[in-house]
Parts: C-alpha cells; structure tokens; sequence
C-alpha cells in the first residue's frame, strides 16, 4: 500500500465497517511506519487486473490488510476484502500475505483481533491456525461490539514457504 491507495481504501473501509471506520490519518500513521530500514507495518493492497485499455496499476482496490510488529510479536491491524470478493480466496491470500511478512520481521507470534459478530472472518483466521485466547470487552466503538482475541504461534509454519501469494497485491 502506498500513499495513492489510501482514497480507494478509505472508500471500502467506509462502506465495510460504516461505524468504526479507520481515518485518512491513521493509514497515514502506519505508512510512515512501512519503509526503509527500520520499518515496522507491512500494508499491501490487493486490485483487480485492469482492463487491457487501461493505463498500468489502475484495476480497482478490492482489499488490503496490514501488520504491525513489535519484538517477536505481531498484530494484524486490519484486513479487508469488498464484498464482492467475499468467498473468492482473496481474504486467505491477503492473510497469507501478512503472515509471510510476519516470519520476515522474525515474529514467533501473531495477535489479532475480530468483532465476535464476524464469523466469516474468525473461520478464515482458525483455518490458519489461530487459536481465540480472550475478549477485548467494548472493543469496536462506537457501536461497543466486544472483540475476540485470537493468536498464531509460529506463524512461519502456518504458510506455504514457496511461491508467491495468488492474486494481485502490490505493496
């Protein structure tokens, strides 16, 4: 993700999560963190293949997730796919995709939290291996939607090691 994709994301993230939406800012914030040498997010956006008549990286941004790490943990800060992508695999590529940079920053584990109303999302996270260890009561405001705590050991083992991740990200 760079700086060009936070309006398009700010666009899905309006329309998936109307009531605890991220700002401009906050992308903003985790980007500054995302390059050079001392880099601690990973933020990747993933876009549908544009048109052959289309000028180059112009498809439409149909997902994006991202990853903070501190030491040897690491905690998925987001990850959304537009709902016209929903049970196409793209949720689990993204994952991948943040898992994979996970075992780069040399994590040993992986935290994440989800609204206990999405199951959807919570199936996809214990398909990859983690496992629910708490509530973050009143997490999501300002509806006060309770969150699940879920965790990831070893999250270089929870990912094919070769290949690239399917699908068409950029980051």
């Amino acid at each position: 993700m760079r700086w060009w994709d936070i309006a398009p994301v700010l666009e899905l993230e309006q329309e998936l999560f109307p009531e605890d939406a991220w700002s401009a800012g906050m992308f903003w914030s985790e980007l500054a963190h995302a390059r050079g040498p001392h880099a601690t997010r990973h933020y990747v956006v993933a876009e549908t293949v544009p048109d052959s008549g289309s000028a180059a990286g112009s498809g439409r941004i149909v997902g994006y997730a991202g990853l903070a790490a501190a030491g040897d943990l690491a905690d998925v800060q987001t990850i959304a796919a537009a709902r016209d992508q929903w049970g196409t695999g793209l949720g689990a590529r993204l994952l991948t995709d943040l898992l994979r940079a996970a075992s780069a920053f040399e994590c040993a584990e992986v935290l994440l939290e989800v609204r206990v109303d999405n199951t959807r999302a919570q199936k996809l996270y214990e398909r990859f291996g983690f496992e629910p260890i708490g509530f973050r009561r009143g997490y999501y405001q300002p509806g006060n939607v309770d969150a699940l705590v879920m965790r990831l050991s070893d999250p270089a083992h929870s990912v094919p090691a070769d290949g690239p991740v399917q699908g068409e990200t950029h980051g």
